[in-house]
């Protein structure tokens, strides 16, 4: 567990718990001070392969959160009116006594009434959600879809390619063409990049796909900017050049996938002009893409969960899935597509979660992209919201329904977190929640294949409690004596996985000590070179009986956009920017937006504006603009700049609305429609109107 370090100081081996597919080994440097273990450094461990001894500006920064004098140490009741962020220091005892009567109030009348709400605040596997998931299977509450990132693109992936995998990020150097397709590689997967360079001094070509020029589209040989909501248009279009031109691997094509002819007959409808005139772009750049996809092999495609957040994000990465079939990019391990790795790991549900605590029962499943609508209208109402691990109130769509919602005085609400966020703000109570540094973990990834463990390094700030111990805890208060909710973290961090397939050799003690282990899978690992897809057929299914089955088209299309000029002509008179809120650089979601250092580099909430559109609206660098549609508006400081591509503003994000300006963020502007597979989040799927806002 801890390595030789200097005279008075230990080193412990960690993982980074981010939404992050890099997953990072981190070294955990602790001296001891005043009779308590103080970590004095963290760096990436330069023997795990993908992380190379290098963390992100991000979680660099993690000994500044873990000591952040705002840190949440006691558990507080509130005492003002919701949302104004007004408390008292109360007991645990108290605490948890309190939730638990009104939990038990609740659930008499109806379980259902009471909705956990959680994400990836963090990606371990325990403080994620194996004890919570426990307690609410037991409790009988509501279940939650947690959608608001991943779903469509990931069952996409799988109606096509038949599960979440990918080609292995340590044969990216080795790829003659590497396309960026949604994706800002520099700021969220940095350890991509670095072999994204490795190949590009290699004499590899690099294309960014992406509306904004972004960071990495910047350092790439050429930026493709669509339009938001376009990518399955061009997708389709590069088909129908590769069928046109029969730049096809026949072979691969007939001995490893299922329903071409139908493929081809829909990209029939997609020439490079029709395409052309839906993504914003020359035709001419769709048969370039098209030529340089054939020609330059292997070609590898990072997609990302960017061009999947529009109404048709999943039939998008539908269409950008069939591409490595059809031209044979399968064959090499350098080639094929990247989207996620998380289904090589075979997490053992049944043992960490426990379903069986059901009973039988099946409560009804709210969305957590349409919390806000669910707050205001669900039936039966929602009485009582747990939160850990997310910020829903900066993050969710809508994001002033969301508020109205968390406004509700009958609506008891506890927040799990480690800072007063905008969401804690409207808690009844917030409980303390510990850090990476502070408690047991296990992770997967889905950016490469190796499981991590986390050693806490340090002992618990103040009153602060590991989510696993606070979900221990209320468990007791509410009288459940069941023996699964008596064991510890490592208990549940040695159940992680089956003991079968890539991790047959699993083994959490073994782990604590490495620190990190690679899936047992071959290297170089080039998943589908010989066909063999988890899909029902066996084959890439570019017609998916799956899909079918749901009422959903099998073949992919074209999804437009549910705001735009050409879906809604009417609506774009009022409203004729598109409108996008990739991540910024220094956070990550809502995290570290508080840390100072961080906040210092991003600047202030701003909107990137073309040229063009400045100078129609009358708008110069610098000033403050209103962004705004018929959901809301929000004040940002406007850059003009041709990163913003002509018809789009961009607002790097998220920022905590209490410390924005107008205590708004980009989120008041989104919608709360989803996407056409998965029921995701629409949040690159926005029509607004800027102006010069009043002084």
């Amino acid at each position: 567990m801890r390595l030789e370090a200097a005279p008075g100081e230990t080193v412990v081996r960690a993982a980074c718990p981010h939404d992050c597919p890099d997953t990072c080994a981190m070294l955990v440097t602790v001296r001891e001070e005043q009779g308590r273990r103080v970590a004095v450094k963290i760096a990436g461990d330069p023997a795990h392969p993908t992380t190379a001894g290098t963390l992100c500006t991000k979680v660099s920064r993690y000994l500044e959160r873990t000591y952040h004098p705002d840190r949440l140490l006691h558990p507080l009741r509130r005492v003002g009116a919701k949302g104004e962020g007004r408390f008292e220091r109360v007991s645990w005892d108290a605490a948890l006594s309190d939730i638990a009567a009104r939990l038990h109030e609740i659930a008499a009348r109806d379980p259902q009434r009471i909705v956990p709400y959680s994400y990836a605040g963090t990606m371990g596997l325990v403080q994620g959600e194996a004890m919570a998931s426990r307690f609410f299977h037991r409790l009988g509450a509501s279940f939650l879809d947690r959608t608001i990132c991943a779903t469509a693109g990931g069952e996409a992936l799988v109606a096509t390619i038949g599960s979440r995998l990918g080609t292995d990020v340590e044969n990216f150097q080795d790829a003659k063409l590497i396309v960026f397709w949604g994706t800002n590689a520099i700021a969220s997967n940095l350890h991509l990049w670095s072999r994204a360079q490795e190949a590009k001094r290699r004499g590899a070509k690099l294309i960014a796909i992406d509306p904004y020029r972004s960071l990495t589209a910047d350092k790439c040989h050429q930026h493709i900017a669509l339009m938001p909501g376009t990518d399955g248009a061009f997708a389709l279009g590069v088909i129908h050049v590769l069928v046109r031109e029969g730049w096809l691997d026949r072979d691969y094509i007939d001995r490893h996938t299922l329903g071409f002819d139908a493929l081809a007959e829909r990209a029939r409808a997609f020439d490079p002009e029709r395409v052309g005139a839906l993504c914003g772009i020359e035709a001419g750049v769709v048969a370039g893409f098209a030529r340089d996809y054939w020609e330059l092999r292997p070609a590898a495609i990072r997609l990302n969960y960017g061009m999947q957040r529009t109404h048709g994000g999943g039939n998008a990465v539908r269409a950008v899935a069939c591409l490595p079939a059809l031209a044979g990019h399968w064959r090499d391990p350098a080639g094929g597509l990247l989207l996620s790795t998380s289904g090589a790991y075979p997490v053992d549900e049944a043992a960490l979660y426990r379903p069986d605590l059901l009973a039988g029962r099946r409560p009804r499943t709210i969305n957590m992209s349409t919390i806000g609508r669910d707050l205001l209208a669900a039936e039966p109402p929602i009485d009582a919201l747990i939160v850990y691990n997310s910020n829903p109130v900066a993050v969710a769509p809508h994001s002033g329904e969301v508020a109205r919602g968390f406004a509700r005085e009958d609506l008891f609400t506890v927040v799990l977190d480690h800072f007063q966020t905008d969401t804690a703000d409207f808690a009844d109570y917030v409980l303390p929640a510990t850090t990476q540094l502070e408690h047991v973990d296990v992770h997967k990834s889905y950016g490469h294949y190796y499981v991590l463990a986390n050693n806490p390094a340090i002992e618990p700030l103040g009153e602060a409690l590991p989510n696993s111990e606070i979900f221990r805890r209320l468990a007791r208060r509410m009288g459940y004596g069941d023996e699964c909710f008596a064991e510890s973290d490592d208990q549940l961090a040695a159940q992680a996985f089956v003991r079968s397939g890539p991790t047959s050799s699993f083994d959490w003690q073994q782990l604590k000590l490495a620190g990190w282990q690679r899936l047992d899978l071959p290297a170089p690992h080039a998943p589908f070179a010989h066909g063999r897809f988890p899909t029902a057929s066996g084959r890439c299914e570019f017609v998916s009986e799956r899909l079918g089955a749901l009422g959903i088209d099998p073949v992919p299309d074209h999804v437009a956009p549910y705001e735009s000029a050409i879906s809604r002509p009417e609506l774009a008179q009022r409203y004729p920017l598109a409108f996008i809120s990739p991540p910024a650089r220094n956070f990550l979601n809502s995290t570290f937006v508080n840390v100072a250092s961080l906040r210092d580099a991003e600047g202030e909430p701003s909107l990137d504006v073309h040229p063009a559109d400045a100078a129609h609206r009358g708008i110069a660098e610098g000033d403050r603009v209103r962004v705004f549609n018929d959901r809301g508006s929000v004040e940002l400081r406007a850059r003009v700049t041709d990163r913003a591509r002509p018809g789009c503003v961009v607002a790097l994000s998220i920022w905590w609305k209490k410390l924005a300006h107008d205590h708004r963020n980009a989120n008041e502007l989104t919608s709360q429609a989803l996407t056409d597979i998965g029921r995701g989040p629409t949040f690159y799927d926005c029509l607004v109107e800027v102006e010069r806002a009043v002084s």
